[in-house]
């Protein structure tokens, strides 16, 4: 009877096959997430050195990334770069309106609710993320995870969950480094490029720059961090196909976890944010 049915109407067959796979695949994910934070109490107790040995990779990086600071570094840039950008965009576009003086509520406001998050999230899925779902996905295919499980060993907790809980403690010093840059850069910029005083920037950027919206920052970058490595991790546990297939997975990874990133980041503002701006601008 199935096989009448698809004869007689394939596109309607495909369609349905399609949806039953995405289906399958929701709660595939929906799984291994669930598994992957649950476990994660039990990584920091049963695991505590490859937990640490993973802060000191994730931060740091190894092999050819060591030399130039791994992921620190290129967050800093990242951000710096961004920092700059904003400060060039907003002086320019204020003066236009002849309230160039304000480039410090611009630098303090854009800075710690759009553009910190939303770069240190793509410095890190383009950094730990990547690395580790090569990390797992290499081992998927050369079967170390399964001769972890023929141990008796949780692959779960020792490889996903242990990579979960460093990435959550090492995004705290990386995000920190990551808001200093883009605020160093942006005065830099005005004060030091386009020649305003430092004392009007400084007055307006520690005017409008709120302590509560810098620790929302941080919560942002945290729910980021398990986000980013949640689905890079999953795609390098389930990789498949050989070296090919690993490259494969890495990059489904990368664009997962980029719409990912401004995803949380749309989401948390709309919680944060969405009712006032949390500021009043006037005078």
């Amino acid at each position: 009877m199935a096989v009448i049915e698809t004869a007689r109407f394939p596109r309607l067959s495909r369609a349905r096959n399609s949806a039953v796979k995405s289906f399958d695949d929701f709660g595939d994910h929906a799984l291994f997430f669930w598994r992957a934070l649950v476990a994660t109490p039990r990584a920091l107790t049963q695991y505590p050195k490859e937990t640490l040995r993973l802060i000191a990779e994730i931060a740091m990086g190894t092999g050819a990334l060591a030399m130039i600071g791994g992921t620190v570094v290129i967050v800093a840039f990242l951000t710096l770069a961004t920092g700059g950008v904003i400060a060039v965009q907003g002086f320019s576009s204020l003066t236009d309106v002849g309230v160039e003086a304000l480039t410090g509520f611009f630098a303090a406001f854009i800075n710690v609710r759009i553009a910190a998050p939303v770069i240190a999230g793509i410095g890190l899925a383009a950094t730990i993320g990547a690395g580790a779902t090569a990390q797992l996905g290499a081992m998927r295919v050369s079967e170390e995870i399964d001769a972890l499980e023929v141990m008796a060993i949780d692959s779960i907790t020792y490889l996903v969950s242990t990579r979960i809980v460093a990435g959550m403690i090492a995004v705290v010093p990386l995000y920190s480094l990551a808001v200093i840059a883009s605020f160093l850069a942006s005065r830099f910029a005005t004060v030091e490029i386009y020649g305003q005083s430092g004392g009007v920037y400084d007055h307006y950027f520690s005017t409008f720059l709120i302590p509560t919206d810098i620790l929302w920052s941080f919560v942002q970058a945290i729910a980021m961090a398990i986000t980013i490595m949640l689905i890079h991790t999953y795609y390098g546990y389930n990789a498949a196909g050989g070296p090919a297939g690993v490259g494969s997975a890495v990059g489904n990874a990368v664009r997962t976890s980029l719409i990912a990133v401004v995803t949380v980041t749309l989401l948390v503002s709309l919680a944060i944010y969405g009712g006032d701006g949390n500021f009043n601008l006037s005078g």
